[in-house]
């Protein structure tokens, strides 16, 4: 959305066009008056110019009428504007990567304690009426807390993370959609292995296939969200960018934030080594296929600056709605003033 206001029907702001015609019609109607005033004036009507605050109010009425009119055909042309509005999400599910590279210790203490920490603060500056789920991946995914209101339950599942091989994005998202939809009997086994599986299952055994749906609008489904967290780039599981179609399928947003190095760096662990590199171009496809946010992540501060700035898109979020209801009542309110201020001074409606 490149603007902040839009119109629905806008060949009615061609009309517009006549309030300078209007002006000019009313200044040589205010000439024509002045010459033949002793003709058309009454006495109250001069004893009133002939007071000091008489010019304006002679043009006040016409004034807003003339803003009446004005009011009127902006309603007439339907306008949309963007405000902010509390958030109507009721569930976050929180998917974070516990592949070993967290380990490394260039966001101090270390990525995993950082990114804990972070994920907490995050959970205490939520309202305390929106649902967390947290989801865990590195050569697979699980879903370690369910959605629940117990922000203590989730903080000690955030404690408990364990870490592994690995680092498998997109199987994270697919875990966490089928939290989100329980009924539509998402299985990330079934998505990984599915072909191999089938050539060895009887028919009659084989798995239900997944509940039919139709997909809707990208980020349009308003009661949930998905924060991606990770460090590196997938290196097993359901393709990346195939879960945010998915996601995007569901109108889910998924808000990634990329943890560490982009440069990409060799990292030791006890008896390996490897090579790690955040993967921010594939992280920023998943947020804007999501109609989401991308969020990079160097130091321990700046994630939990990342965080805090979630948090607060999750409470206020921005929605377009039509206002030209407001402009119909402004419109009524000036035009009945402006009659009200004729009828009142010159006892003439306009």
């Amino acid at each position: 959305m490149q603007s902040t206001v839009s119109f629905m029907w806008p060949q009615w702001l061609w009309l517009l066009l006549a309030l300078p015609l209007l002006i000019a019609a009313y200044a040589k109607m205010l000439q024509r008056r002045k010459k033949l005033s002793p003709h058309f004036a009454g006495l109250s009507g001069l004893k009133t110019l002939g007071r000091g605050g008489g010019r304006w109010r002679q043009h006040l009425p016409p004034l807003l009428f003339l803003l009446a009119i004005a009011a009127a055909l902006l309603a007439a042309s339907r306008p949309m504007a963007v405000v902010a509005l509390p958030a109507t999400q009721s569930t976050i599910v929180l998917a974070m990567d516990v592949s070993l590279s967290m380990r490394v210790t260039d966001v101090k203490p270390n990525r995993l304690v950082a990114a804990q920490e972070a994920a907490k603060a995050f959970l205490r500056d939520l309202p305390k009426s929106v649902k967390v789920a947290i989801v865990t991946f590195a050569a697979s995914a699980q879903l370690i807390q369910p959605a629940t209101l117990d922000r203590e339950a989730l903080a000690a599942a955030i404690d408990q993370f364990q870490m592994q091989r690995g680092t498998a994005i997109g199987s994270g998202i697919v875990v966490s959609l089928a939290e989100l939809f329980p009924g539509e009997g998402i299985d990330l086994g079934e998505m990984t292995f599915g072909n191999a599986r089938k050539r060895g299952v009887a028919i009659d055994e084989a798995p239900p296939a997944l509940k039919s749906f139709v997909p809707v609008a990208p980020g349009s489904y308003e009661s949930a969200a998905i924060v991606l967290l990770t460090d590196g780039r997938r290196t097993t599981g359901v393709d990346t960018l195939e879960a945010a179609k998915m996601a995007a399928d569901h109108g889910v947003r998924v808000y990634s934030v990329g943890l560490g190095t982009v440069d990409g760096d060799v990292a030791g662990f006890e008896a390996w080594s490897a090579y790690i590199r955040l993967d921010e171009p594939t992280l920023k496809a998943v947020a804007l296929a999501t109609k989401a946010e991308y969020f990079y992540a160097g130091t321990a501060e700046t994630l939990k600056k990342v965080y805090e700035r979630l948090s607060s898109r999750m409470m206020i979020e921005k929605k377009e709605i039509e206002v030209s209801g407001l402009l119909a009542l402004a419109a009524a309110l000036l035009a009945i003033s402006a009659s009200a201020l004729s009828l009142l001074w010159f006892n003439r409606i306009l």
